[in-house]
């Protein structure tokens, strides 16, 4: 195994040298407007996948992928020609999907924004099924003790002893078991 450092660099290097040589021109009339997008190279510094796009139809993408599979040789030796290293990789060329991707991205992007748009426009004119604030409030302290004077001048709890309860002067509402109250 290589240092992957190393295999970066390596990388770096065929993707100038090929997109030199593409530009300087290949004879070919089937290549069409190349751009060489990535270079990938395996651990071992034996194969190079050359990743590329083409401006065009699909038409076109597939008469530059036909000239490039042709032109490989050539571009081989001259990747050979221009680095330091004793085997030159085999170069594979694949088209990248990059234009497919990247429009793919923007038509999901743009529907995010439209159903964005229509939450907005559903939360304002929403209403609120309950209250409008659901949650209990505290209350403050001068409420408080007026509600609990309040409270207390409206009711009148009487004080019993023992004594009432006991000599039955008070219906304390018990029932006895027979089903009788006390």
């Amino acid at each position: 195994m290589v240092d992957a450092q190393r295999a970066r660099k390596m990388a770096d290097r065929i993707h100038e040298i090929v997109a030199r040589r593409l530009e300087r021109g290949i004879k070919d009339p089937r290549l069409g407007f190349v751009t060489i997008t990535d270079v990938k190279v395996t651990g071992d510094l034996q194969h190079a996948s050359v990743f590329y796009t083409v401006y065009g139809t699909d038409e076109e993408r597939a008469d530059t992928g036909a000239a490039l599979k042709s032109a490989t040789g050539m571009l081989r030796s001259e990747v050979g020609k221009n680095i330091t290293a004793r085997l030159t990789p085999s170069l594979e060329f694949i088209l990248d999907a990059l234009p497919e991707n990247a429009a793919s991205i923007d038509r999901l992007l743009q529907e995010a924004r439209q159903r964005d748009h229509e939450s907005q426009t559903v939360a304002a004119t929403a209403e609120y099924a309950g209250d409008a604030d659901p949650y209990v409030k505290p209350r403050d302290e001068d409420d408080y003790d007026d509600d609990l004077d309040d409270d207390a001048a409206d009711e009148v709890v009487p004080v019993l002893d023992e004594a009432d309860v006991e000599s039955g002067a008070v219906d304390d509402g018990m029932v006895e078991p027979d089903g009788s109250t006390r």
